[in-house]
């Protein structure tokens, strides 16, 4: 269990990694956190152009090499036409704090105790 504001999340591994299966492992938490932020940006840019995106989807997907992520590959749907996604992508990739995070890698520091 982690606490994240005011929420608690149930994080796991899967039996076969030795653990229970109660909840996602955090890599799934971080494909989820990246498909979250691109979703929440683009209804955002979207909203402020009068625009209507019904039917919005962001899926992530990674390829692991090694212990990380190799590539994270986003799609990005809507009941819209392809070219009006496309006039918005670059400024919801400006808005989405998560991948703005993995292009501009920040100091990365572990404390004990």
């Amino acid at each position: 269990m982690v606490q994240a504001g005011e929420f608690e999340i149930v994080v796991d591994e899967p039996e076969y990694s030795g653990g229970t299966n109660t909840g996602p492992p955090p890599t799934d938490l971080l494909l989820a956190s990246i498909a979250s932020c691109m979703t929440l940006a683009f209804a955002f840019v979207a909203k402020k152009r009068g625009i209507e995106l019904s039917g919005l989807d962001v899926t992530a997907v990674g390829v692991y090499r090694g212990p990380g992520f190799e590539r994270i590959a986003l799609s990005v749907t809507a009941n819209v036409p392809r070219d009006v996604l496309e006039e918005l992508r670059p400024d919801a990739m400006r808005l989405c704090y998560v991948s703005n995070t993995f292009r501009e890698q920040p100091d990365l520091t572990v404390t004990i105790g």
